[in-house]
């Protein structure tokens, strides 16, 4: 009880300080400071069941260095969490090229070059996942058919007689509208795209309907940038 009491103290002293942006010394502001109160609390409470028995000096202050460690560990994860937050999109977009890692002001997406050479993108079609080749020879956004069907396009109904220039050649869709596409933290809506036929293309691309919407794309070494 003696430890929890001293703990309280601790614990009120701390708020006072926030008065005077103590937090600061530590890369926090006063609002930041305040949000760690109740974490403190918690530890305070789980440590108290913990020093409510009786136990040995030498036990007790193994406890006290362990709850000052763990404390020590969420107070410096809380104060650099944006950074860690920038380092480990970084290390999803290693591990998962195909998702976006948006930088911290919003305004780049950037994406990594798949293990087959090219730029392989998530994107969210009218609710539909999907994902498209980064392709500027495509005129235009294409899907396959069956990503078409899955972005709820009635492709049965379609009439493929426009010729659509792409990487791969010259494939015959037809032309139809997307409500919304959206990549990374990019909305797009109304893009013009178009539909292959059945078979006709493996994987859908995206192409330059949507890309001329940008204020710029850009390719360093294995990294895709949009810049919205």
């Amino acid at each position: 009880m003696i430890f929890i009491g001293i703990a309280l103290l601790i614990a009120v002293g701390i708020a006072l300080v926030i008065t005077v942006d103590a937090g600061s010394l530590v890369g926090l502001t006063q609002e930041q400071t305040g949000q760690i109160i109740p974490l403190l609390l918690i530890l305070i409470l789980v440590a108290g069941g913990a020093f409510s028995r009786k136990i040995k000096l030498s036990q007790m202050i193994t406890n006290i260095l362990l709850w000052a460690g763990l404390f020590a560990i969420v107070l410096i994860g809380y104060s650099y969490k944006e950074e860690i937050k920038t380092i480990a999109n970084k290390v999803m977009g290693e591990v998962a090229p195909t998702r976006a890692t948006i930088s911290k002001d919003g305004h780049v997406v950037t994406f990594k070059r798949s293990n087959n050479g090219s730029f392989l993108i998530d994107t969210k079609v009218n609710d539909a996942n999907i994902s498209m080749i980064f392709d500027t020879g495509a005129s235009s956004v294409v899907l396959n058919n069956l990503d078409a069907k899955a972005a709820g396009i009635d492709v049965d109904k379609l009439k493929y007689n426009v010729k659509v220039l792409t990487a791969n050649g010259v494939s015959f869709t037809s032309a139809t509208t997307l409500n919304h596409i959206k990549i990374g933290n990019i909305e797009r809506y109304n893009i013009k795209t178009f539909v292959a036929k059945k078979d006709a293309l493996d994987t859908s691309l995206l192409g330059m309907t949507f890309l001329e919407t940008l204020v710029g794309y850009s390719v360093k070494g294995d990294s895709l940038e949009f810049q919205n």
